[in-house]
């Protein structure tokens, strides 16, 4: 069996600080309800990443683990609710842009 070379935890960190500048990057640049949504559950998984990779250092310490399975938990129910309510703005407005969801609120 071949074995994989082993990926350093600055690596990890590395890509989880990349995502993370992206999924900020689109959560700040774009007007589209959809990829605003995708860029936050982009920072999520980032963030994720990062508390997996912390805890990769300490094998026996299982608290990063926990705190990822915790933010993979939170994720999802954001996704479930955030997904709901973008249905039924859609529906009451017929369109996704963030303008018109500012407009809603005054």
């Amino acid at each position: 069996m071949v074995e994989a070379p082993e990926i350093q935890t600055s690596w990890l960190l590395i890509l989880a600080a990349t995502l993370f500048a992206l999924g900020m990057l689109g959560f700040l640049i774009r007007r589209d309800l959809i990829v605003v949504f995708m860029s936050i559950e982009l920072m999520l998984n980032a963030t994720s990443l990062t508390f997996l990779a912390a805890a990769r250092d300490r094998m026996l310490d299982p608290d990063g683990q926990v705190y990822a399975i915790l933010v993979i938990a939170v994720a999802a129910v954001e996704a479930a609710v955030g997904l709901a309510m973008l249905i039924a703005f859609f529906r009451l407005k017929s369109t996704l842009d963030i303008e018109q969801a500012i407009e809603l609120e005054g």
